[in-house]
């Protein structure tokens, strides 16, 4: 878990090291440009429920600590996202790194011509690397694949 300390009475702000490593370079290029922009995050399990916003900027120190001595590798995709979120007038929304998993590598994976389903309910659907709540029930169905 790493930690951002913020403003002059450096307060503390705990954020897993992977995410706190791309939000160091996020955060680094608007500060380096001058700008400035709010950074909100859920609080995580062990805290009250809610959420916080601090405003960031230029003038008020900032400090990044991190508890892997290694810097985490990272992820072109997600920096773009908080970078994108960064520039709106929400500011930066931390949210959860989305991986993209590739059939090839997926071991459930099977590959048939026909599947036929009855009977079929879905609580949770994922649709590209967004996961859904969703209820659907599929009464004998047939899908045809490689058509």
């Amino acid at each position: 878990m790493g930690t951002i300390y913020y403003g002059g009475d450096a307060s503390a702000i705990d954020i897993e090291d992977r995410a706190l490593a791309h939000l160091k370079v996020v955060i680094a290029t608007k500060l380096r440009r001058g700008e400035s922009f709010t950074l909100t995050w859920r609080h995580p399990d062990d805290q009250p429920r809610g959420r916080s916003t601090v405003w960031l900027s230029p003038s008020i120190p900032l400090r990044f600590v991190f508890d892997d001595p290694e810097p985490a590798v990272l992820s072109r995709e997600w920096m773009e996202e908080l970078a994108q979120s960064a520039n709106s007038s929400g500011g930066i929304m931390l949210v959860a790194e989305h991986f993209d998993v590739d059939p090839s590598e997926d071991e459930t994976t099977i590959e048939v011509d026909a599947i036929v389903a009855k009977d079929i309910d879905v609580d949770n659907a994922t649709v590209g690397s967004v996961q859904r709540k969703a209820k659907a029930k599929v009464d004998a169905a047939k899908v045809d694949a490689g058509d």
